[in-house]
């Protein structure tokens, strides 16, 4: 393609970068947004948080952090992907560069641009070295479910022999690989979109279909003990553990929050920076959390806990579960987590008999259309990041970037920790960028340029007051969950590997958006003034 010519204010014209795809439908936008915030942490990683921070305890300051944090930020990355699209960049260096210009000279520009692009570069491997293979779990525990695999065997056990197995794990981590890598190299429109368009509708038909399972199952092993209890688990607000525990609950609910939308990550500002400079981004970012908070508190809360306390004869204890239903529940909030579903949920299945395996496949192919529709997104930030920044061809691109999963994954495979390391680490970066994201997009930026940004094309009109909710009480609260997770990486909480893995992301991403940064827009550079303005 030629290069386009734009026009900048002072009556020149420069070109600028080639013609970049766009979305061809709206439906696929959103669902595709959709797409990148439902995922993993919807179906395992909330009921974990929820089960482990006081079931209905939990829910106060996770809706209080989704009002004050996640829907504003939202908005704050649409706004910011449009924008750099609008000068062709779909990676946080470049974009963030032509927002901090508004406050700042270029060279001083730069440093931010270098700051945000090196965090999302380095969060976005690091964080698809061990998200991959658990989607690759999924897809194996699909298989396993759908054979009867590990029926009429110790779940804990099977669970240990398939991570030792380390063919059968690259051979199911494989599969989800080069499928990512076909549906990315396909493109925006011919390639994520169409793939969404089908994942994503199936992927709510499934949990519903389960969720109605869950409901028409009732009491099935003891008639003390049903889903209805889970819900209960859930939905009864637990003030005194909240009084006891707010903190430590304050600051699970608001990883959970950036986890669930995907915020923080540089991905939901490549899927904006596909839009049009008019399309609109509010009602759009308003649709997106909409989407995500129905498939994670209505449907993945649903599923998880509800199954477990129906069966929790099955899966607590017999000398836990002896001691009444408050030891039971318990019981479940602390041995909840990751490996739950691969353990403990089988032991459900196995209960339910024929009906037990068809349940299972559902359930791990539901978790595995998640994590796919995640990581295709992630997939094509560094896609975008070589085609757009090092003018590498996408399709060559897209294969480049499995390799650097391939080698980046090899630590969870063969080093114990290293993954529950890493994801406390992600954690904290996750809420680090976020604050970037504030500081560049909405302060350097401007705020008036901002909120004007955000009503450009606009279905909607956003009340006044979430301005200064974004202004003000977002970054207080961001602070929050920094600081008091800063203090647990001072005292050791990461070991060696996971620190070199995550220095050495940080130079190769502080490396690529300078050089980004500097070949795009070196002669605004050179004269510290900004030439380049549409």
């Amino acid at each position: 393609m030629e290069a386009v010519l734009h026009p900048i204010w002072n009556g020149g014209c420069i070109p600028l970068e080639q013609e970049r795809e766009q979305w061809a439908t709206k439906i696929g936008l959103i669902l595709a947004m959709a797409g990148n915030a439902v995922g993993l942490g919807n179906f395992v990683r909330f009921p974990t948080q929820v089960a482990q921070n006081g079931g209905g305890a939990f829910m106060v300051p996770y809706f209080i952090a989704l009002f004050f944090l996640g829907i504003p930020i939202m908005w704050v990355e649409w706004v910011a992907g449009r924008y750099g699209g609008k000068y062709g960049h779909g990676t946080l260096g470049p974009a963030y560069y032509l927002m901090a210009r508004e406050s700042v000279k270029p060279r001083g520009a730069l440093w931010w641009g270098v700051l945000a692009g090196m965090l999302g570069f380095a969060l976005t491997v690091l964080l698809n070295s061990y998200y991959l293979h658990l989607i690759g779990w999924s897809a194996a525990y699909t298989y396993f479910s759908a054979a009867g695999s590990y029926f009429g065997h110790n779940t804990g056990t099977f669970f240990d022999n398939y991570l030792n197995n380390h063919g059968e794990v690259f051979l199911f981590w494989g599969i989800t690989v080069v499928l990512l890598a076909i549906a990315v190299g396909q493109g925006v429109s011919k390639g994520i979109e169409r793939w969404v368009k089908i994942m994503m509708p199936l992927l709510y038909i499934f949990a519903i279909i389960l969720v109605g399972y869950v409901f028409a199952i009732g009491s099935p092993i003891n008639p003390n003990w049903s889903t209805i209890d889970g819900f209960k688990f859930i939905w009864s607000p637990n003030w005194v553990y909240l009084k006891q525990h707010f903190a430590t609950v304050m600051l699970a609910a608001t990883g959970q929050i950036f986890f669930t939308l995907s915020l923080g990550m540089g991905i939901i500002q490549n899927y904006a920076s596909y839009l049009g400079p008019n399309d609109d981004v509010a009602l759009s970012g308003v649709a997106t959390v909409s989407l995500n908070e129905f498939a994670e508190v209505i449907l993945g809360g649903s599923l998880a806990i509800p199954i477990a306390t129906a069966y929790a004869s099955r899966i607590v204890p017999a000398n836990v579960f002896a001691q009444g239903k408050d030891a039971a529940l318990s019981w479940i909030g602390q041995h909840f987590g990751l490996g739950f579903s691969y353990t403990s949920l089988p032991n459900a299945f196995i209960q339910m008999g024929g009906a037990g395996r068809a349940f299972g496949a559902l359930w791990f192919l539901l978790l595995w259309f998640a994590g796919f529709t995640s990581a295709i997104a992630m997939y094509n930030y560094l896609v975008a990041l070589l085609e757009e920044d090092l003018n590498i061809k996408r399709k060559v691109g897209t294969w480049i970037v499995l390799g650097i999963y391939f080698i980046m994954g090899l630590p969870v495979i063969y080093i114990g920790s290293y993954m529950d390391q890493l994801d406390s680490w992600i954690s904290f970066q996750l809420t680090l960028l976020a604050l970037v994201d504030i500081i560049v997009a909405v302060y350097l930026f401007k705020p008036s340029n901002f909120w004007n940004e955000l009503h450009k094309g606009s279905y909607i009109r956003v009340p006044v007051w979430y301005k200064w909710i974004t202004i003000i009480i977002a970054p207080i609260l961001l602070l929050i969950p920094l600081v008091g997770t800063f203090k647990s990486f001072v005292t050791g909480k990461i070991g060696v590997a996971p620190w070199t893995a995550i220095i050495v992301m940080f130079i190769i991403g502080a490396i690529e958006s300078y050089y980004a940064i500097r070949k795009k827009y070196g002669e605004e550079l050179e004269k510290n003034e900004v030439i380049v303005k549409l």
